[in-house]
Formats: structure tokens, sequence, C-alpha cells
């Protein structure tokens, strides 16, 4: 790794307040900068649209793999099996894959309930409506 940058400190504008009372500067409920609401906005869609177009995994190989050998163990009464690198994958791809399509079907589920917040009882009614061949589990 190179050397580390110092962070710069945002500038700020004069404290001098628009007429009228409020600052044009700050949103009403949250007291924060709208240019800042909008430069962290940026950076999440940003980020979305990375993954949207990538095919790598989502989750760390090392923390996958430590998972399905402790459930493993947990469901073979403490027999210790060896994991193929290839098997611990297709396990990860398949995962993944239904986590991602779980959560596409959950939030098209809080976006019919007029927000925008994804909630528990989302993913889980999207489980019951898939039904067990689905992977209600």
């Amino acid at each position: 790794m190179g050397p580390r940058r110092k962070r710069e400190t945002p500038r700020r504008r004069s404290a001098t307040p628009a007429p009228g009372g409020a600052s044009l500067m700050t949103t009403p409920s949250l007291g924060t900068p709208r240019r800042q609401l909008h430069r962290r906005r940026n950076v999440w869609l940003k980020e979305v649209r990375k993954l949207q177009k990538s095919t790598d995994l989502l989750l760390r190989k090392r923390p996958f793999s430590l998972l399905v050998r402790e459930i493993c163990a947990k469901f073979s009464r403490g027999v210790d099996f060896y994991w193929q690198a290839q098997a611990l994958l297709a396990l990860q791809e398949a995962a993944e894959a239904f986590l991602v399509h779980l959560f596409e079907d959950a939030y098209l589920l809080s976006l019919h309930a007029g927000r925008v917040t994804l909630f528990p009882k989302d993913v889980q009614l999207a489980r019951r409506i898939r039904g067990i061949q689905e992977g209600l589990g």
C-alpha cells in the first residue's frame, strides 16, 4: 500500500442565513447539506451499477467456506468431511443466486407496499409466496 493521504475537510458555505430564515443548503428534516445527500446517493448508485455489471461473487470465499464446514459438521455429528474447492464454489454460486433473487422479490413487495426500505416481513412474505418448491425450506 502507498502512503496515506490526509482527508480534506469539507468546505462549508458562510453561515449567513437565506432570506426567510431557512438555509437553502439544508433539508428541513435532516439538517444535512443537500449536496452531501446527493453525493451519498451517487456513491451507492455507482456501487449498484458496478455490482450489476460484474459477475464476481458477493460473499468472501473463506468465511463462506467456514460456514459450510461448520453446518456440515453439525449435521454429520462431528465427522469432518473434505470439500473440493469446486464444490464449495458451486454451493456459493447457488446460495448467492438464491439470495439475490429473494431480495429482488422482497424489494418488489416493499415497493408494492409504498415503501423504499426493505423490512424482514417483506423477505418472509416473499418466501411464503414462493412456497416449498422455490426454496421455502
